[in-house]
């Protein structure tokens, strides 16, 4: 099964390595004297998705012992915000015992996103749901284990309407969990569902059912249509969720890698990591840098490509005021680079 799961991974890279030499977008590196690396404390790892509250703090990130952290600059570094009912209830998740622990035991807070409004910070956790923290950190909520009469399997993606609260996020598999998420690329699964949380009404509704590996999610600014990335298609795909397209879907960008959390540039594009993108960049794989995230533009054409050493993957890239943020599922630490923005 190992070597078959290899060579499923292999295949499209490949391919995409062969017409990615035809694209005119820039290539830059994060592999840079003024990359700063932001350590976890031992044992926990993994800040997969970056979020800031309304004051700009931050970043916020979820861990693999299902507590969300926020940094505190370099000097005072990372330190806890929320925490889940687990914590609490079962004696191997507690912060302080330090241990290393399963996720799905502990929970895995992926990704998350603050209503700036009411300082309200929502978490899809893998194994415990739709979370809400509220401001002031502490015991997160769980708002939502279940959508049309199925249990979520794989929270995933997550982002907030910001004009009226409601939080988008995705169910990547009802098939296979988290800790099985290659066969949901190997395998072709199509059961991932992309979800509305109705914040005032409290419920949810199943936008989309039947999907390939749906996985970040970035919410227009006008609120009318969320895109969605598509691991296992490597594409980004634009989901119409009000006015008169409603309902209607279309791809918005063909990706050279699989992409993982999608967040907006600030120029009316996004940003979007590539969980595989070796090879990509130019040459063949092992003699260049893995191409790690990609910028699309509004009209979905990759305009900047982002590559480097610095992780072994990245899940999440997030841009503020001349700054990249670089979270990663696989990794003990963050990374913040200055950064010059392209047109």
């Amino acid at each position: 099964m190992a070597s078959f799961l290899a060579l499923i991974l292999l295949l499209p890279v490949v391919v995409l390595s062969a017409t990615a030499g035809s694209s005119s977008y820039q290539t830059k590196s994060i592999d840079r004297p003024g990359l700063v690396v932001m350590t976890l404390p031992e044992p926990v790892s993994g800040p997969e998705s970056l979020a800031f509250d309304a004051g700009g703090g931050g970043p916020y990130s979820g861990v693999s012992d299902g507590r969300v952290v926020r940094w505190r600059g370099a000097r005072r570094g990372w330190a806890e915000f929320a925490h889940n009912y687990k914590h609490r209830s079962v004696a191997m998740c507690a912060g302080e015992k330090k241990l290393v622990v399963p996720e799905s035991v502990c929970g895995r807070p992926l990704g998350l996103q603050f209503h700036r409004e009411s300082g309200d910070l929502y978490v899809a956790d893998a194994y415990l749901g739709l979370l809400r923290v509220p401001a002031r950190g502490g015991m997160a909520e769980v708002v939502a284990a279940e959508a049309g009469g199925a249990p979520f399997n794989f929270l995933n993606g997550l982002d907030v309407d910001q004009n009226t609260g409601d939080v988008y996020f995705t169910d990547s598999s009802t098939t296979y969990r988290r800790s099985d998420y290659l066969l949901v690329v190997a395998l072709g699964d199509e059961t991932g569902r992309l979800l509305r949380y109705d914040r005032r009404a409290r419920r949810v509704a199943v936008l989309h059912a039947g999907l390939s590996y749906p996985n970040g999610v970035a919410v227009s600014a006008d609120g009318t249509h969320v895109v969605v990335a598509h691991t296992a298609l490597c594409e980004l795909r634009r989901y119409w969720v009000r006015g008169p397209r409603a309902g209607q879907s279309e791809t918005f960008a063909e990706l050279p890698g699989y992409p993982d959390n999608v967040r907006h540039d600030g120029r009316g594009g996004y940003w979007v990591a590539l969980t595989a993108g070796a090879g990509v960049g130019g040459g063949a794989a092992g003699e260049s840098a893995p191409m790690v995230a990609v910028r699309v533009s509004g009209d979905g054409r990759v305009v900047e490509a982002l590559e480097g050493f610095s992780f072994v993957s990245v899940s999440e890239v997030a841009e503020r005021n001349g700054t990249l943020w670089v979270g990663s599922v696989d990794t003990p630490y963050a990374g913040e680079l200055k950064w010059r923005a392209t047109s």
